[in-house]
């Protein structure tokens, strides 16, 4: 069998050592139109960061050892141009000498990957992106001599700014690592927040860890022309309001998936505008492959009865699974979990990590869900060197099975995140994440380990054992009569509490604390009306609602407690704010960009 895949990086280079290891036999020929092959994309802005400072420690393999190792025929520089499909033939071009060739085959793989999306305006030609190494070394390049080398004060030439379009995954690590470079960085993002795939009252941390470190970051903003040394800014209207320097610029708005040889193949295209695949990667056309970010995935989060259940994933964990499952599955096997989105990004001191569906996408797609915020440390509060996690769970109230889940803090985000994409993928409820058994030290966790406590908190509201609401359904239950009780300390108290404004009118929670609630209640709370308590994070507000509703209270309990509220209405009012001061007081509100992933 003589098997050809297009594209030699991620999941076309996995096929082709994972068909190897299974088929000796196998004529194997990997086409490439780039330089190199076996890459390692996701570190590309880290070596632009001067992290990885060994340009070459990128390069994992080159066509040589493959042919060493594997018996490949790896081609770099040699581009597909036509694909006659019944005949099982490609037309191939040489870039290093123009000449074209036919190459014949019995099994086709496409995986060409995905396009930058580069925003349309005027002067984008000078924006670079960052796909590949050569794109890096374009990068390192722009960074070390722009500004034709103008000298700065200190003697210093080189860039001093930088405008990076797009506040995704990739966005971010192209900020941090520019930062790192010693540039003065804007960030602009057309959508509300940075970093869509996580809800705003997770992402605002996101923003403050970026200021904090000097980053210029507009949100609900986007590009409307380069200069040659700086970037107009516009509001989501197209109203221009100012302009910030840029002597580098970096388009990380997003991908699309490179579908043109698929097209020329003849396959029919998904929904979602990548090659529609079935669940062995098989495309429309017999004997054609597609995989990798160019495929669309099946989506394990996808409504029963939906009937289109794909989803665009461009993640490299995916992508190398597709490689190998179709190695597979040319080989005779079948049989791949859908997708369900795992990803993970690092913002200088803080992780930021996601999977499944957030609450944006449950709303649009007119879902139900159930909603869970906690706040706890990564580790055993009183070993040295607690920090705090922020946790959002996504459950479905019918099912109690876990939709999606979010993490951010500066240490075990990732942990928590990988063990409730395992819960998920194992078909767990969020109730059973309570009677996981996890390793336990005092420096590596907690004896109730975080993702144990979302399975009390999910388990006592399947249960009904508390009730909960959320920090946007607090307005109207105040406005409609609901008395509004903080649980914390006075101290605490005088720090911030919870206030709802409606017009002119201001309503802030009375404060009595839970040790003294048990006294004070018949006496100070209302028993005629709804009662919401709250406390810093949530889990002395729980023991306050279980006290109240034991004593006749109709009482729920504030899910994630202050610090949930705190942040979920700071992302909103800084968002206005700054609309506020670039356009005046009106502003329309904005949809997200094309989500930036690996």
């Amino acid at each position: 069998m003589k098997i050809v895949i297009v594209g030699g990086v991620a999941a076309g280079m996995s096929a082709a050592t994972r068909l190897r290891r299974l088929a000796e036999d196998a004529e194997i020929v990997v086409l490439e139109a780039g330089d190199h092959v076996s890459y390692a994309n996701c570190g590309l802005p880290y070596y632009a960061g001067g992290v990885i400072e060994d340009r070459e420690a990128l390069l994992l393999q080159t066509p040589d050892s493959l042919a060493s190792r594997f018996r490949l025929d790896v081609r770099v520089r040699n581009r597909v141009t036509a694909v006659d499909a019944e005949a099982h033939t490609l037309t191939v071009r040489d870039l290093r000498t123009g000449d074209e060739y036919a190459e014949t085959y019995d099994r086709l793989v496409l995986s060409p990957g995905a396009r930058p999306v580069v925003p349309p305006v005027p002067g984008i030609e000078r924006a670079l992106v960052l796909r590949d190494v050569a794109d890096a070394d374009r990068l390192v390049a722009a960074v070390a001599g722009a500004a034709d080398g103008a000298a700065d004060g200190a003697g210093r030439t080189g860039a001093r700014s930088a405008v990076v379009i797009g506040g995704g995954f990739v966005g971010l690590e192209v900020v941090e690592n520019l930062v790192r470079r010693g540039l003065a960085v804007t960030l602009v993002e057309l959508a509300d927040q940075v970093l869509p795939p996580l809800d705003p009252e997770l992402a605002v941390r996101v923003r403050d860890e970026l200021e904090s470190h000097g980053v210029d970051v507009r949100t609900a903003t986007q590009v409307s022309a380069l200069t040659p040394t700086t970037a107009r800014l516009a509001d989501a209207t197209g109203t221009e309001f100012g302009e910030v320097p840029a002597d580098v610029v970096v388009a990380a708005v997003g991908v699309r998936p490179d579908t043109g040889l698929a097209v020329l193949a003849g396959a029919a295209l998904g929904p979602r505008g990548g090659v529609l695949v079935d669940e062995d990667l098989r495309t429309s056309v017999p004997d054609v492959f597609a995989v990798g970010d160019a495929a669309v995935k099946r989506d394990a989060q996808a409504a029963p009865g939906e009937a289109e259940p794909y989803a665009l994933i461009p993640l490299a964990n995916l992508a190398n699974r597709h490689g190998r499952h179709v190695a597979d599955v040319i080989l005779g096997r079948s049989g791949m979990r859908p997708s369900i989105g795992t990803a993970v990004v690092g913002v200088f001191g803080l992780t930021a990590a996601a999977v499944g569906r957030n609450e944006k996408r449950l709303r649009a797609e007119g879902r139900p869900y159930r909603v869970i915020h906690t706040h706890p440390s990564q580790h055993a509060g009183y070993y040295p060197g607690a920090t705090p996690l922020a946790l959002k769970l996504l459950v479905d109230p019918d099912t109690d099975l876990i939709l999606g889940a979010q993490a951010v803090g500066q240490d075990g985000a990732d942990k928590r995140i990988d063990v409730l994409a395992t819960a998920i993928t194992a078909g767990l409820t969020a109730s059973d994440l309570a009677d996981l058994e996890l390793a336990y030290a005092p420096a590596y966790g907690s004896a109730k380990d975080p993702v144990n406590m979302l399975g009390y908190v999910a388990d006592n509201l399947r249960t009904g054992r508390t009730r909960s609401v959320q920090w946007h359904e607090l307005d109207g239950l105040v406005r409609d009569g609901a008395t509004l009780v903080d649980v914390r300390t006075p101290a605490e108290h005088a720090r911030g509490t919870v206030e709802i404004v409606a017009g002119d009118a201001r309503s802030r929670a009375l404060n009595v604390p839970l040790d003294e609630l048990r006294a004070r209640a018949r006496n100070e709370i209302r028993a005629e009306a709804p009662v919401v308590v709250h406390c810093q994070v949530g889990q002395r507000g729980h023991t306050a609602a279980r006290l109240l509703s034991q004593l006749g209270y109709d009482v729920r309990n504030l899910d994630g407690g202050y610090l949930t509220w705190r942040d979920a209405t700071r992302s909103t009012t800084q968002t206005a704010a700054q609309a506020s001061r670039e356009s005046g007081p009106a502003r329309p509100e904005t949809g997200t960009m094309i989500g930036s992933a690996r």
